[in-house]
Protein backbone atom coordinates (compact mmCIF):
# COMPACT_ATOMS: atom_id res chain seq x y z
CA UNK A 1 0.00 0.00 0.00
CA UNK A 2 2.86 2.38 0.74
CA UNK A 3 4.18 1.83 -2.78
CA UNK A 4 0.79 2.60 -4.31
CA UNK A 5 0.38 5.72 -2.17
CA UNK A 6 3.85 6.93 -3.17
CA UNK A 7 3.08 6.47 -6.86
CA UNK A 8 -0.27 8.26 -6.68
CA UNK A 9 1.15 11.18 -4.73
CA UNK A 10 3.95 11.48 -7.26
CA UNK A 11 1.36 11.62 -10.03
CA UNK A 12 -0.97 14.13 -8.36
CA UNK A 13 0.84 17.20 -9.78
CA UNK A 14 0.83 15.62 -13.24
CA UNK A 15 -2.92 15.02 -13.11
CA UNK A 16 -3.57 18.53 -11.81
CA UNK A 17 -1.76 20.06 -14.80
CA UNK A 18 -3.50 17.84 -17.36
CA UNK A 19 -6.71 18.71 -19.20
CA UNK A 20 -8.75 15.80 -17.83
CA UNK A 21 -12.31 15.05 -18.84
CA UNK A 22 -13.13 13.37 -15.52
CA UNK A 23 -12.48 13.94 -11.83
CA UNK A 24 -9.78 11.83 -10.19
CA UNK A 25 -10.03 11.55 -6.41
CA UNK A 26 -7.29 10.28 -4.10
CA UNK A 27 -8.64 8.87 -0.84
CA UNK A 28 -6.37 7.67 1.95
CA UNK A 29 -8.14 5.96 4.86
CA UNK A 30 -6.85 4.97 8.28
CA UNK A 31 -6.96 1.76 10.34
CA UNK A 32 -7.32 -0.49 7.30
CA UNK A 33 -5.12 -3.21 8.81
CA UNK A 34 -7.29 -3.85 11.86
CA UNK A 35 -10.91 -2.76 11.58
CA UNK A 36 -11.33 -0.51 8.52
CA UNK A 37 -12.65 2.27 10.74
CA UNK A 38 -11.65 4.96 8.24
CA UNK A 39 -13.42 3.64 5.16
CA UNK A 40 -17.00 3.99 6.47
CA UNK A 41 -16.27 7.64 7.31
CA UNK A 42 -15.08 8.17 3.74
CA UNK A 43 -18.16 6.40 2.39
CA UNK A 44 -20.44 8.74 4.33
CA UNK A 45 -18.58 11.67 2.77
CA UNK A 46 -18.99 10.16 -0.69
CA UNK A 47 -22.72 9.84 -0.07
CA UNK A 48 -22.88 13.45 1.16
CA UNK A 49 -21.21 14.62 -2.05
CA UNK A 50 -23.42 12.30 -4.12
CA UNK A 51 -20.37 10.51 -5.54
CA UNK A 52 -21.72 7.07 -6.43
CA UNK A 53 -20.59 6.42 -10.00
CA UNK A 54 -17.19 5.98 -11.53
CA UNK A 55 -14.44 3.50 -10.75
CA UNK A 56 -12.52 2.73 -7.58
CA UNK A 57 -9.00 1.27 -7.66
CA UNK A 58 -7.83 -0.18 -4.33
CA UNK A 59 -4.05 -0.30 -4.47
CA UNK A 60 -3.29 -3.40 -2.42
CA UNK A 61 -0.21 -5.43 -3.42
CA UNK A 62 -1.31 -7.71 -6.28
CA UNK A 63 1.75 -7.60 -8.57
CA UNK A 64 -0.41 -5.25 -10.69
CA UNK A 65 -2.77 -8.16 -11.41
CA UNK A 66 -6.55 -7.66 -11.36
CA UNK A 67 -8.22 -8.98 -8.21
CA UNK A 68 -12.00 -9.04 -8.47
CA UNK A 69 -13.01 -10.96 -5.33
CA UNK A 70 -11.91 -11.79 -1.79
CA UNK A 71 -13.36 -13.18 1.41
CA UNK A 72 -14.68 -11.08 4.26
CA UNK A 73 -12.62 -10.59 7.41
CA UNK A 74 -14.31 -10.46 10.83
CA UNK A 75 -12.08 -9.95 13.88
CA UNK A 76 -13.15 -10.30 17.53
CA UNK A 77 -11.78 -10.29 21.07
CA UNK A 78 -13.79 -12.17 23.70
CA UNK A 79 -13.22 -11.23 27.35
CA UNK A 80 -13.89 -13.56 30.30
CA UNK A 81 -14.26 -12.30 33.88
CA UNK A 82 -14.18 -14.91 36.61
CA UNK A 83 -13.31 -15.09 40.29
CA UNK A 84 -9.73 -15.39 41.56
CA UNK A 85 -8.76 -17.72 44.37
CA UNK A 86 -6.23 -20.25 45.55
CA UNK A 87 -5.78 -23.21 43.24
CA UNK A 88 -6.16 -25.62 46.17
CA UNK A 89 -9.88 -24.79 46.22
CA UNK A 90 -10.89 -24.53 42.55
CA UNK A 91 -14.59 -24.98 43.40
CA UNK A 92 -14.57 -21.62 45.20
CA UNK A 93 -13.36 -19.68 42.19
CA UNK A 94 -14.26 -19.28 38.52
CA UNK A 95 -11.35 -19.83 36.18
CA UNK A 96 -11.62 -17.43 33.25
CA UNK A 97 -8.90 -19.43 31.49
CA UNK A 98 -10.82 -22.70 31.72
CA UNK A 99 -14.03 -21.18 30.37
CA UNK A 100 -12.07 -19.41 27.63
CA UNK A 101 -10.56 -22.78 26.69
CA UNK A 102 -14.02 -24.29 26.34
CA UNK A 103 -14.99 -21.31 24.18
CA UNK A 104 -11.99 -21.95 21.93
CA UNK A 105 -12.88 -25.63 21.67
CA UNK A 106 -16.38 -24.61 20.53
CA UNK A 107 -14.90 -22.30 17.91
CA UNK A 108 -12.73 -25.14 16.61
CA UNK A 109 -15.83 -27.35 16.47
CA UNK A 110 -17.67 -24.65 14.51
CA UNK A 111 -14.68 -24.36 12.17
CA UNK A 112 -15.42 -27.89 11.02
CA UNK A 113 -19.04 -26.88 10.45
CA UNK A 114 -17.85 -24.06 8.21
CA UNK A 115 -16.06 -26.60 6.02
CA UNK A 116 -19.35 -28.46 5.60
CA UNK A 117 -20.99 -25.22 4.41
CA UNK A 118 -18.54 -24.82 1.49
CA UNK A 119 -20.36 -23.28 -1.49
CA UNK A 120 -20.46 -25.16 -4.77
CA UNK A 121 -17.94 -23.89 -7.33
CA UNK A 122 -16.15 -21.75 -4.75
CA UNK A 123 -13.44 -19.58 -6.32
CA UNK A 124 -11.33 -19.32 -3.16
CA UNK A 125 -8.40 -21.23 -1.67
CA UNK A 126 -9.31 -22.71 0.72
CA UNK A 127 -12.82 -22.91 -0.77
CA UNK A 128 -14.66 -22.64 2.55
CA UNK A 129 -14.92 -19.99 5.26
CA UNK A 130 -12.01 -20.15 7.70
CA UNK A 131 -11.56 -19.49 11.42
CA UNK A 132 -8.34 -18.83 13.30
CA UNK A 133 -7.44 -18.38 16.97
CA UNK A 134 -4.87 -15.57 17.19
CA UNK A 135 -4.09 -15.76 20.91
CA UNK A 136 -5.23 -16.64 24.43
CA UNK A 137 -4.11 -14.38 27.28
CA UNK A 138 -4.86 -14.94 30.96
CA UNK A 139 -3.64 -16.03 34.38
CA UNK A 140 -0.82 -14.82 36.61
CA UNK A 141 0.59 -17.90 38.41
CA UNK A 142 0.47 -21.67 38.69
CA UNK A 143 -1.38 -21.62 42.01
CA UNK A 144 -3.87 -18.79 41.34
CA UNK A 145 -7.29 -19.25 39.76
CA UNK A 146 -7.33 -16.89 36.80
CA UNK A 147 -10.01 -14.22 37.07
CA UNK A 148 -9.34 -12.70 33.64
CA UNK A 149 -8.70 -14.06 30.17
CA UNK A 150 -9.27 -12.89 26.63
CA UNK A 151 -9.13 -14.52 23.21
CA UNK A 152 -8.28 -12.93 19.87
CA UNK A 153 -9.92 -14.72 16.97
CA UNK A 154 -11.08 -14.11 13.43
CA UNK A 155 -13.13 -15.63 10.64
CA UNK A 156 -12.94 -15.08 6.88
CA UNK A 157 -16.37 -15.90 5.48
CA UNK A 158 -16.87 -16.86 1.85
CA UNK A 159 -20.45 -15.60 2.14
CA UNK A 160 -22.06 -13.29 4.72
CA UNK A 161 -24.36 -16.08 5.91
CA UNK A 162 -21.37 -17.99 7.30
CA UNK A 163 -20.44 -15.03 9.48
CA UNK A 164 -24.00 -14.80 10.77
CA UNK A 165 -24.12 -18.55 11.46
CA UNK A 166 -20.82 -18.53 13.33
CA UNK A 167 -21.71 -15.56 15.53
CA UNK A 168 -25.14 -16.94 16.40
CA UNK A 169 -23.73 -20.32 17.40
CA UNK A 170 -20.82 -19.04 19.49
CA UNK A 171 -22.98 -16.41 21.23
CA UNK A 172 -25.59 -19.04 22.05
CA UNK A 173 -22.91 -21.31 23.54
CA UNK A 174 -21.43 -18.48 25.59
CA UNK A 175 -24.73 -17.12 26.93
CA UNK A 176 -26.69 -20.34 27.40
CA UNK A 177 -23.98 -22.80 28.45
CA UNK A 178 -20.83 -21.14 29.79
CA UNK A 179 -22.15 -18.01 31.48
CA UNK A 180 -24.86 -19.70 33.59
CA UNK A 181 -22.21 -22.10 34.95
CA UNK A 182 -19.90 -19.20 35.82
CA UNK A 183 -22.67 -17.23 37.54
CA UNK A 184 -23.62 -20.15 39.78
CA UNK A 185 -20.36 -19.56 41.64
CA UNK A 186 -19.81 -15.86 40.92
CA UNK A 187 -22.89 -13.78 39.98
CA UNK A 188 -20.72 -10.98 38.58
CA UNK A 189 -18.99 -13.25 36.08
CA UNK A 190 -19.18 -12.08 32.47
CA UNK A 191 -18.36 -12.94 28.87
CA UNK A 192 -18.07 -10.01 26.47
CA UNK A 193 -17.36 -10.33 22.75
CA UNK A 194 -15.95 -7.13 21.27
CA UNK A 195 -16.08 -6.51 17.53
CA UNK A 196 -12.66 -5.34 16.34
CA UNK A 197 -13.77 -5.16 12.73
CA UNK A 198 -16.26 -6.75 10.36
CA UNK A 199 -15.01 -6.20 6.83
CA UNK A 200 -17.41 -7.49 4.21
CA UNK A 201 -16.19 -9.57 1.30
CA UNK A 202 -15.59 -8.39 -2.25
CA UNK A 203 -17.87 -10.23 -4.68
CA UNK A 204 -17.04 -11.11 -8.27
CA UNK A 205 -18.95 -9.07 -10.83
CA UNK A 206 -19.00 -10.63 -14.30
CA UNK A 207 -19.54 -7.19 -15.87
CA UNK A 208 -17.13 -4.94 -13.99
CA UNK A 209 -16.37 -1.52 -15.44
CA UNK A 210 -13.39 -1.23 -13.10
CA UNK A 211 -11.83 -4.52 -14.22
CA UNK A 212 -12.43 -3.74 -17.88
CA UNK A 213 -10.85 -0.31 -17.44
CA UNK A 214 -7.69 -1.75 -15.88
CA UNK A 215 -7.56 -4.48 -18.54
CA UNK A 216 -7.65 -1.84 -21.26
CA UNK A 217 -4.55 -0.25 -19.72
CA UNK A 218 -2.51 -3.35 -18.89
CA UNK A 219 -3.63 -5.64 -21.70
CA UNK A 220 -4.19 -8.38 -19.12
CA UNK A 221 -7.71 -9.83 -19.17
CA UNK A 222 -7.14 -12.35 -16.39
CA UNK A 223 -9.02 -12.17 -13.09
CA UNK A 224 -7.72 -13.51 -9.79
CA UNK A 225 -8.98 -13.81 -6.20
CA UNK A 226 -7.19 -13.52 -2.86
CA UNK A 227 -7.96 -14.62 0.68
CA UNK A 228 -6.73 -11.46 2.40
CA UNK A 229 -9.17 -8.62 3.02
CA UNK A 230 -9.38 -5.08 1.65
CA UNK A 231 -11.85 -2.19 1.70
CA UNK A 232 -13.06 -3.04 -1.82
CA UNK A 233 -16.33 -4.64 -0.71
CA UNK A 234 -17.33 -1.48 1.16
CA UNK A 235 -17.15 0.63 -2.01
CA UNK A 236 -18.79 -2.08 -4.08
CA UNK A 237 -21.66 -2.16 -1.58
CA UNK A 238 -22.59 1.48 -2.34
CA UNK A 239 -22.60 0.86 -6.09
CA UNK A 240 -19.10 1.94 -7.11
CA UNK A 241 -17.44 -0.42 -9.58
CA UNK A 242 -14.27 -1.53 -7.80
CA UNK A 243 -11.07 -3.41 -8.55
CA UNK A 244 -8.08 -4.33 -6.40
CA UNK A 245 -4.81 -3.72 -8.24
CA UNK A 246 -1.50 -2.41 -6.98
CA UNK A 247 2.28 -2.85 -7.00
CA UNK A 248 4.18 -5.36 -4.90
CA UNK A 249 3.39 -8.80 -3.55
CA UNK A 250 1.49 -9.85 -0.45
CA UNK A 251 4.30 -12.39 0.04
CA UNK A 252 6.56 -9.52 1.14
CA UNK A 253 3.91 -7.92 3.38
CA UNK A 254 3.45 -8.28 7.16
CA UNK A 255 7.04 -9.41 7.63
CA UNK A 256 10.28 -8.00 9.01
CA UNK A 257 11.93 -5.81 6.36
CA UNK A 258 8.94 -5.44 4.07
CA UNK A 259 10.02 -4.41 0.59
CA UNK A 260 8.79 -3.67 -2.90
CA UNK A 261 10.85 -4.06 -6.05
CA UNK A 262 11.35 -1.05 -8.32
CA UNK A 263 9.90 -2.82 -11.34
CA UNK A 264 6.55 -3.02 -9.55
CA UNK A 265 6.60 0.74 -8.92
CA UNK A 266 7.40 1.31 -12.59
CA UNK A 267 4.40 -0.81 -13.61
CA UNK A 268 2.20 1.24 -11.30
CA UNK A 269 3.50 4.52 -12.76
CA UNK A 270 2.78 3.15 -16.24
CA UNK A 271 -0.80 2.40 -15.17
CA UNK A 272 -1.29 5.86 -13.71
CA UNK A 273 0.07 7.37 -16.92
CA UNK A 274 -2.44 5.31 -18.89
CA UNK A 275 -5.26 6.65 -16.72
CA UNK A 276 -4.09 10.17 -17.50
CA UNK A 277 -3.97 9.54 -21.23
CA UNK A 278 -7.45 7.99 -21.25
CA UNK A 279 -8.79 10.95 -19.29
CA UNK A 280 -7.36 13.82 -21.37
CA UNK A 281 -9.92 15.89 -23.23
CA UNK A 282 -9.24 15.89 -26.96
Amino acid sequence: MKGFIACTLAYAPIYSKSNLDRDIHFSFTFDEETACIGAPILIEELKRRNIKDGICIVGEPTNMKIIDAHKGCYEYTTYFKGLAGHSSAPHRGVSAVEYASRYVNKLIELREKLKEREPKDSIFDPPHSTLSIGGIFGGIAHNVIADKCHINWETRPVVKEDGVFLNQEIDKFANEVLLPEMKKVFPNASIEKKIIGEIIGFDRDDKSDACEFISSLTGDNSRQVVSFGTEAGLYQEIGISTVVCGPGSIEQAHKIDEFIVLDELKKCIHLLDGIKNKSITN
